[in-house]
């Protein structure tokens, strides 16, 4: 088999992803020894390695909510640098676990309204640093997914990868009619792996959906739900394809967009042929600047590009980092991968025109009400909270004019407020929340004077304009709708008094008082009986000590001494305690 020549530097900037998001330029040969990637790794072998993460885990969860952990005491400059360090740790960590973990990290920097800001901004740089697997595997997969061989396919195939990913690794070949391809080629047992993985993420999210504090308000399952579709979605190299086909015809009539085209009868489920389409990757300035190329216009268009497929095809992708986009020698924007990618159905576009006339108003109810009926808020028994940080974000935001907002300020704000509280941000908002925050980093690279903002205006008010024009939501229909709104609710008041009278006379509405001071008295009461407890087990310990050193038992003294100390520290700390409650006016 024949190996193709030496591709020029140039036209290598097709391999920064074509395998999968975030992939390597080059198999990195040093992670060879990850137990995942061997063959002989048993099953038992990886259940201990994903439990052993996993308690870790909890015991830094643990950890990072006990005050008294944080060497000279508590502040939040503390414990931002520990989430940081944790962070890190847990990105080498997924790395380590392998694809599964990979991917589900890589979903997860997207939830900041599951995940500590700190976490969010680690993941996002989850990078798959895996080894390249045989080419003596690939011609066996290749083999088993198509029925023919490699030489049977192929005129040539360069049996070294151009990337190598989590999934999967790219090698370029070329076709018995000349014309030259990529083959993207699945790694081996990924489909075993997945679903030995998967099993024990779900009893792990069922662990957190049964917890007390992390479950509160989560749906752990449902997240896992959304994890396993987009994993296997991914997997199947069929439905790539026909993404980057419906990706290509939705682009069909823009000639600054160049969309790699499949080659269906050497395409299967773990074999997936692509048009070569080389390019300079849009991230590497100094060779666009010295190719020609005008990066205030590559800016515009990669902006442009993502907001066409946003609000007018409703089919986006859900991963533009710069690894998937390059730009032709003449100017053309190139992209690549389309295993995940992101749909917007016609009714939720309705109920973000309904966010948006809320945010205009800068009304929080109407805000909060279609954020509920997205999907984006869960209604709680006691919604005011929820209002005012809702309120707060509006009075924040508002303030500036549209276009000197940045994308990447307000999704770390919205994350911030959403950490802790009952938002829940569907998979496609915080895909397209990621992938504005992306654009908006590569566009400021690109050109220091960039604002996404500024791009996105005239399409909102296009979009805005159009949604009038067919909703009927024209500022008179809008201020008939209001009036309406404020008839109905009077006309309606005297039966919702009618209601609540009847159902205080059948005890159906249960009035809860809640007293701080009778609070803070439980609490100091709780406290002395707890310093009574420890104190009596400290006497205890002490006495035992005492009398086994006098009997000559050394050891047994120093354990019930040791005992007794580690309870006076908590002794002291209860002390302090009480010392507080005293103080409180």
């Amino acid at each position: 088999m024949s190996a193709l020549s030496e591709t020029p530097k140039q036209s290598l900037e097709y391999l920064s992803n074509a395998a999968s998001p975030q992939s390597s330029t080059r198999p990195d040969k040093g992670k060879s020894a990850y137990r995942w990637n061997r063959e002989n790794y048993s099953r038992n072998r990886r259940r201990f390695d994903i439990w052993v993460f996993v308690l870790r885990l909890l015991f830094e969860f643990w950890r990072d909510s006990k005050p008294w952990s944080y060497p000279g005491g508590y502040t939040e400059e503390k414990r931002q640098k520990r989430r940081k360090a944790q962070a890190a740790w847990i990105r080498e960590s997924l790395l380590e676990l392998g694809p599964t973990f990979i991917k589900v990290g890589q979903l997860f920097s997207t939830r900041g309204d599951l995940f500590p800001i700190e976490y969010v901004e680690e993941l996002s740089k989850l990078q798959d640093r895996v080894p390249a697997f045989s080419y003596e595997q690939v011609a066996a997969i290749v083999k088993e997914d198509t029925g023919k061989s490699i030489t049977e396919l192929f005129r040539a195939f360069d049996p070294t990868p151009l990337a190598a990913a989590s999934l999967g690794q790219v090698h370029k070949a070329q076709l018995n009619s000349g014309e030259e391809v990529v083959a993207k080629v699945q790694r081996p047992g990924l489909k075993k792996l997945f679903t030995i993985d998967l099993a024990i993420l779900k009893r792990i999210a069922q662990y957190f959906q049964n917890h007390p504090r992390w479950g509160k308000g989560r749906d752990w399952l449902g997240i896992y739900d959304e994890c396993c579709r987009i994993l296997w979605e991914e997997t199947d190299y069929l439905n790539e394809g026909r993404n980057a086909d419906t990706f290509r015809r939705n682009f069909r009539e823009y000639d600054w967009v160049r969309v790699p085209r499949v080659y269906w009868r050497y395409t299967s489920p773990r074999v997936l042929t692509l048009e070569y389409v080389p390019g300079i990757k849009i991230s590497h300035y100094e060779a666009l600047e010295a190719a020609g190329l005008d990066r205030k216009l590559l800016a515009k268009l990669g902006a442009e590009a993502y907001l066409q497929q946003l609000l007018n095809d409703g089919f986006f992708h859900a991963d533009p980092h710069p690894g998937n986009i390059a730009v032709s020698p003449d100017g053309k924007m190139i992209f690549y991968d389309f295993g995940m990618m992101g749909k917007i159905q016609a009714n939720v576009r309705e109920k973000l025109m309904d966010t948006l006339f809320g945010i205009a108003e800068k009304n929080a109810d109407r805000v909060m009400q279609s954020l509920i009926e997205l999907g984006a808020l869960a209604p709680t028994g006691d919604v005011g909270p929820t209002r005012r940080s809702i309120q707060y974000m509006l009075d924040n935001f508002m303030d500036k004019p549209f276009e000197e907002q940045s994308v990447t300020a307000i999704s770390d704000d919205l994350y911030e407020l959403a950490y802790d509280q009952p938002f829940r941000f569907p998979a496609t908002f915080t895909f397209v929340m990621r992938a504005f925050s992306t654009l908006e980093g590569v566009g400021k690279g690109l050109d220091p004077e960039f604002n996404f903002m500024e791009v996105a205006k005239p399409f909102a008010m296009d979009v805005m304009t159009n949604s009038s024009a067919s909703n009927g939501n024209s500022i008179f229909n809008e201020l008939g709708r209001q009036a309406a709104q404020v008839s109905s609710t009077a006309l309606g008041l005297p039966r919702r008094i009618e209601d609540t009278i009847e159902k205080l006379e059948r005890g159906d509405i249960r009035v809860r008082v809640r007293s701080i001071e009778s609070d803070r008295i439980l609490r100091r009461i709780s406290t002395i009986q707890l310093l009574t407890n420890y104190t009596l087990l400290v006497a205890a310990f002490t006495l035992s000590a005492t009398i086994l050193l006098v009997n000559d038992k050394v050891w047994w003294a120093a354990i019930a001494a040791l005992a007794a100390g580690g309870l006076g520290f908590t002794l002291f700390r209860l002390m302090r305690r009480l010392d507080r409650f005293d103080r409180m006016p």
